[in-house]
């Protein structure tokens, strides 16, 4: 189950989706390299965590090199790692164009391949609006970070939220369709 937060959008300068609330996921932890061994050594792998944080730590390295050599990396039903070049600006001519002048920097990108691919992703994923848990003292456990409420409450500082590129629809259910939701229809299949 994935839990999500509402969250306002509050930039000014995206006109069509400044004021909307948007769905962003409800992040309960991260995990690491070894607590990801860990989680697969104890779901019936021969292998201790050691060995497989071990080839995992060395897949990280090698993932990298390739990377850096110019090369895509794929991950069969994960993702296809690849290298973006972020601009700072275009050269008007090809003469005119050069590293130092005309680029950012580059950085590691990933698209989903597989069974991660968006289209299979989806029929995967149930959705359900997180629910901060109260405190003896009233307060929720929430643990900081912005969130404006739909009912009008805010804290912290806002921020910026804009939907993503193949995003998806929330809140609402075919009709007829049971997700075990709740009442409100706030739990969705996609």
């Amino acid at each position: 189950m994935i839990e999500y937060d509402l969250k306002k959008n509050n930039n000014k300068k995206n006109e069509k989706a400044y004021g909307k609330y948007y769905a962003k996921p409800h992040v309960i932890e991260t995990i690491d390299l070894e607590a990801l061994a860990e989680q697969m050594h104890t779901f019936n792998s021969p292998f201790s965590a050691g060995t497989i944080q071990g080839i995992l730590t060395d897949a990280v390295v090698h993932i990298k090199e390739l990377l850096l050599a110019g090369k895509n990396v794929k991950l069969d039903n994960l993702a296809i790692f690849y290298i973006g070049i972020k601009n700072k600006e275009g050269a008007a001519t090809e003469d005119d164009f050069s590293v130092l002048k005309n680029v950012l920097g580059v950085r590691m990108r990933a698209r989903a391949t597989g069974n991660f691919r968006f289209v299979n992703l989806n029929l995967d994923a149930n959705l359900k609006r997180h629910t901060p848990k109260k405190k003896k003292n009233g307060s929720d456990d929430g643990g900081g970070g912005t969130t404006t409420d739909p009912n009008g409450s805010q804290g912290g500082s806002g921020g910026t939220n804009t939907p993503q590129q193949g995003g998806s629809q929330t809140g609402s259910q075919e009709p007829g369709k049971d997700t075990g939701g709740s009442e409100s229809g706030d739990n969705v299949s996609l």
